[in-house]
């Protein structure tokens, strides 16, 4: 693939991910999307991130080998003229394989990010499940209102579990996880997920669990009372979603919040003559995470080969470009 720095717009490029190796992790993001990462396990693949704590690189085009932080510093009109974009990417995009259950965390929303942890994100993020064993379930807040007190005396019991609300998940389930609910991946999901770009996760209880040196995992328990919604929580319903059709592509809408928007794209052109137009934005740039299939991106007669696991970055201002294949997208956007 290249690009040839002719024409007018920018050029889509692909990313290569970082990767994580939390003890929960399996090799799904191996064995799944062909992420050649020398770590096991492979928990998480930072897929498109600016953030120092996982940060992707331009993997084609004329940014090769570069930073995406770098990248976008240079080319700052890549990012478009969203608000949210002017202090640079304002999103992280990642793969999670949970071969066991993660920790039981909360997320500080911006406000208290911003006065306690040096200005940083708060985080608030979302789930697209890509797959999950039978009988898998994450946890999504309390059952029922709890003190404060209480809540610390279970954590620091190990009782908390019979107050935590168990729900079950299936493959293609959507959860939107606001800032201050406590909440927890299970084992035997594999998702996408779409946060604001920030690291800031307060785990407030982990089973006991130890780390590969024997030690207990640090818990955050006095940051985590201070933001967790203590309130008992609906069992979260999934939205009803319409996808709309057009030539070679149908599109629904999985999330629309003030810090993104994602959703999912199916091409099949396989019995078209045509390809399929990619509606290019000036106002944002665009990631697409392909979660299934595979294709090809056309631009001013050049191309990128795209195959399952890939992620592409798309600049505001891009050159007009058409899909062909057969493939299934997350399509992010702020």
């Amino acid at each position: 693939m290249s690009w040839s720095s002719e024409g007018f717009g920018a050029h889509p490029f692909l990313l290569k991910p970082a990767g994580k190796d939390y003890l929960w992790g399996g090799s799904r993001l191996k064995d799944d999307f062909s992420k050649e990462i020398d770590l096991s396990p492979l928990a998480e693949t930072w897929e498109c991130s600016t953030h120092p704590d996982g940060p992707s690189l331009a993997a084609s085009g004329k940014h090769k080998g570069r930073l995406l932080a770098d990248v976008l510093k240079d080319h700052p009109e890549y990012m478009g003229t969203h608000p949210r974009t002017d202090g640079g990417l304002p999103i992280l995009i990642k793969f999670i394989d949970a071969r066991q259950d993660l920790s039981v965390q909360v997320h500080p929303d911006d406000d208290y990010a911003r006065e306690h942890e040096g200005g940083s994100l708060g985080k608030t993020e979302m789930w697209y499940v890509l797959d999950a064993a039978k009988d898998a379930q994450l946890i999504y807040g309390f059952y029922h209102d709890i003190e404060k007190e209480k809540l610390k005396k279970s954590l620091e019991q190990g009782t908390v579990e019979k107050y935590l609300q168990k729900v079950k998940v299936q493959k293609d389930d959507l959860f939107y996880i606001e800032p201050g609910t406590v909440h927890a991946i299970g084992g035997g999901v594999l998702i996408a997920e779409i946060q604001e770009s920030s690291n800031l996760t307060y785990r407030m209880y982990d089973y006991g669990r130890v780390d590969k040196n024997g030690c207990p995992r640090a818990l955050h328990i006095s940051q985590a009372l201070d933001v967790a919604n203590r309130k008992g929580s609906r069992t979260p319903r999934q939205p009803m979603r319409v996808l709309k059709y057009r030539k070679g592509c149908a599109t629904e809408l999985l999330c629309r919040c003030k810090y993104f928007q994602a959703e999912r794209q199916l091409i099949n052109t396989e019995r078209c003559r045509e390809m399929a137009d990619f509606k290019t934005d000036s106002n944002s740039f665009q990631v697409l995470l392909c979660i299934g299939g595979c294709g090809t991106i056309f631009g001013e007669g050049e191309m990128i080969h795209f195959f399952k696991g890939d992620c592409i970055f798309i600049p505001a201002d891009s050159i007009p470009l058409k899909l062909h294949g057969r493939a299934q997208f997350l399509k992010v956007s702020c």
